[in-house]
């Protein structure tokens, strides 16, 4: 049967949004990119993608650290 979500983006863990909401600020914010809460709109896709390319570039370096057992 079909789901009714229809969106990609949506949270497994709805709990963890707030926490996601602040990571991509702390990554705008490193990037310059001058994100704001609410509607962005006027930023580029280019911009955007940035931001989104560099959250998952550290996610997965986290990982990678995890399942390595190093620290850093």
């Amino acid at each position: 049967m079909a789901s009714n979500n229809s969106g990609s983006n949506r949270m497994e863990v709805p709990q963890a949004k707030e926490a996601m909401d602040r990571f991509k600020m702390e990554v705008a914010s490193e990037l310059g990119v001058p994100l704001k809460a609410g509607y962005n709109g006027d930023l580029t896709s280019a911009q955007n993608g940035s931001v989104g390319g560099e959250m998952v570039r550290k996610m997965v370096q986290q990982y990678e650290q995890g399942i390595s057992g190093s620290g850093k």
